[in-house]
């Protein structure tokens, strides 16, 4: 029996891993939780599968819940993340955690040496090498647990990397690829929201409306897959049935396909490296009729390029991109700047930060990340501009 940590119990990636493992209670132990606001819900998921440890954000929530479930061990923030990411009884950790809040539990998890099923893209993008190196070093193995990535990861099937001819992400396009562009200056978060094929958390969501989530994916993949970032491409594909293929140097395709649902690429990740008979609605190919890819519209996804820009130029660009779109994207859900103002925000963030590494005296983080600190100062300088340029 795998016995698991599972960071981020309540969110979408949570949700669906407790899916996975409610339909194996022979094969997976839940032996810890986390959560940090949805604590109605986590008490539910408590009662259900009788975790051993929980971590929770504040004190205050660790009391209340002490009184309920008196054989529970709680532990809150970053040092009780950390905790429950290394305990010894944990086989498999599940990384789910939002944004940059998932840096410090899953580098803890592969210093451990546990394998680690990453589905926030977060920790790779800011700091990609460093996790790589660690995981080497300490024996430990990610497992890409995103749809996307997850896609490849199979399609690779151990393939050493000069195999590799490309990789290819494919993008649904998100809320608004068939909005008009004259639109998108009064598009409110509700409508940004409004996923056409994927039930997903709403940082993601906004993310997939940008095609940010894309950029960040080709950091990823470049990390995850030893592929250099000018050999990685995004297409759309808006039945969300091919997650991703990958061109080997003979000229052929290999691609995963099935229907979009979250439940089977963590099922893989849960499972590995057997196969789960997961009982999911399951896709026909003859109902498809056709599969449709379309080359990306710069002017409609300008998020895109930014990313890929900061791909290329690595050091501490990725890690500045990825704070600065967590604030944009916040300030753009509670309705403090406008849809339009994500990419543009973004681009100047970036502008500042190629002008500023261009200078005799640059803080080092900015050009290199060689440790966890550096990671988080690049990513809070990254927070500082985007707040300036929003102002």
């Amino acid at each position: 029996m795998k016995k698991l940590t599972l960071l981020g119990s309540t969110g979408s990636i949570g949700l669906n891993t407790l899916d996975v493992v409610r339909e194996f209670p022979q094969q997976f132990r839940i032996e810890a939780l986390s959560c940090r606001s949805s604590i109605e819900q986590l008490a539910e998921q408590i009662r259900e599968f009788q975790p051993r440890i929980v971590c929770v954000d504040k004190d205050e929530q660790a009391g209340e819940l002490r009184q309920i479930f008196p054989d529970t061990e709680f532990v809150c923030g970053m040092k009780g993340l950390i905790q429950i990411s290394t305990d010894q009884g944990v086989d498999l950790v599940v990384s789910g955690i939002v944004g940059a809040a998932g840096l410090k539990p899953t580098f803890s998890a592969l210093k451990a040496g546990k394998t680690v099923a990453v589905a926030n893209k977060e920790p790779l993008v800011m700091a990609g090498e460093l996790f790589m190196q660690t995981a080497i070093e300490a024996g430990a193995k990610l497992l890409p647990a995103d749809s996307e990535h997850n896609a490849i990861f199979q399609a690779l099937n151990n393939e050493p990397p000069e195999s590799i001819a490309r990789l290819i992400l494919t993008a649904s396009g998100g809320s608004l690829r068939d909005r008009p562009l004259n639109e998108f200056e009064h598009i409110t978060p509700a409508q940004a929201l409004d996923h056409p094929n994927w039930e997903m958390g709403s940082k993601i969501t906004i993310d997939s409306a940008t095609m940010m989530n894309k950029g960040l994916e080709v950091i990823e993949a470049h990390w995850l897959f030893d592929t250099p970032v000018q050999n990685i491409e995004v297409v759309m594909h808006r039945e969300s049935i091919i997650h991703s293929m990958v061109e080997f140097v003979d000229g052929s395709f290999l691609a995963q396909m099935g229907l979009p649902d979250m439940r089977v690429p963590l099922a893989h990740c849960l499972g590995w490296p057997e196969r789960l008979p997961l009982k999911i609605p399951r896709m026909d190919p003859v109902s498809l009729k056709a599969l449709h890819f379309e080359a990306i519209d710069p002017k409609r996804f300008p998020c895109l390029s930014i990313s890929i820009k900061a791909a290329k130029q690595g050091g501490g660009a990725p890690a500045v991109l990825n704070g600065a779109n967590e604030k944009v994207v916040a300030s753009f859900l509670e309705e403090d700047i406008n849809f339009l103002d994500i990419s543009k925000t973004l681009h100047s963030v970036m502008q500042q930060f190629y002008k500023t590494i261009s200078l005799p005296e640059v803080p080092s983080f900015l050009k290199h990340i060689r440790t966890l600190e550096d990671a988080v100062k690049a990513d809070q300088w990254g927070r500082e501009q985007a707040m300036k340029f929003m102002s």
